[in-house]
């Protein structure tokens, strides 16, 4: 049974209860995302990737938010290489211009990517609405501004993804981690997430492909809109345009939930 410690975490059902849903499972797919149920997270600080700045030419998503701004997304081939295949696909057909963030919650996250604007639609680029399994990094982690899929009780990746706003994290998160949910942390990752915050809950159960590096300030902001009880935006944000480019080598920054700009490189992947 979740603590209230993870009230946000499981409340965050993100097409609502199964229980009270009035269409059958063909008819509308369960979305969720809940803390992982790993005995034990196995990322080690020498192997976190998150951080890794694009390289000048290297292909990388935008995200254009409408009203708000452009969201720079590193991805990692090398690390989900379907994952991030279905990601770009989608994006180079125009799959998610104009679609909304129907489930926005304020120190957890934002998502998007559903055509039904519900949560409970969505089909990878293949055109399958049954999605491809997931394929999860122990490289990778919930940082602040990860990207990552959304996925049903089947744990079937589709076009739903969620970007990760985060939360500012204390020792004791982690002890209450380690406590209630039986999850374990390198003394290094442990302090790169009391760096840059996220939700460390959810690693091991949900696949990461990308990293906002720039424009994660929009994330932030739109977070804090005003939502109706399914955790909707009560006024649309959509995703005005969204394509695959070539990084041009202007120097990103990164944020904390707070919105503080952090240092990158060795300050964040180092054993310290």
């Amino acid at each position: 049974m979740r603590t209230q410690l993870f009230r946000n975490t499981a409340a965050a059902l993100l097409c609502g209860a199964v229980s009270l849903l009035t269409l059958s499972a063909c008819e509308q797919k369960q979305v969720s995302l809940e803390a992982a149920e790993t005995a034990q997270q196995t990322v080690t600080a020498d192997s976190v990737r998150n951080f890794t700045l694009p390289e000048k030419g290297e292909e990388i998503v935008v995200l254009t938010i409408k009203d708000y701004g452009d969201v720079k997304i590193k991805l990692f081939p090398e690390e989900t290489a379907k994952g991030t295949e279905n990601f770009k696909e989608l994006v180079k057909s125009g799959f998610y211009d104009e679609l909304i963030f129907h489930r926005v919650i304020d120190g957890f996250m934002i998502q998007g990517g559903d055509p039904k604007g519900n949560g409970t639609g969505g089909r990878d680029a293949w055109g399958s609405e049954s999605g491809f399994a997931q394929t999860i990094s122990n490289h990778l982690c919930h940082v602040t501004g990860a990207v990552a899929y959304a996925v049903g009780q089947d744990k079937m990746n589709q076009s739903q993804f969620y970007i990760v706003t985060g939360q500012e994290l204390t020792s004791d998160y982690f002890t209450q981690l380690r406590d209630q949910l039986g999850m374990t942390f390198a003394p290094s990752v442990q302090s790169m997430y009391l760096q840059t915050g996220g939700q460390p809950s959810l690693d091991g159960g949900y696949e990461i492909f990308g990293q906002v590096f720039d424009g994660l300030e929009h994330c932030l902001a739109v977070q804090k809109v005003a939502v109706d009880s399914s955790d909707k935006p009560k006024s649309a944000v959509s995703i005005e345009k969204a394509v695959v480019t070539e990084y041009d080598g202007t120097p990103p920054h990164w944020l904390d939930p707070a919105g503080n700009e952090i240092s990158v490189g060795a300050e964040i992947n180092s054993e310290g």
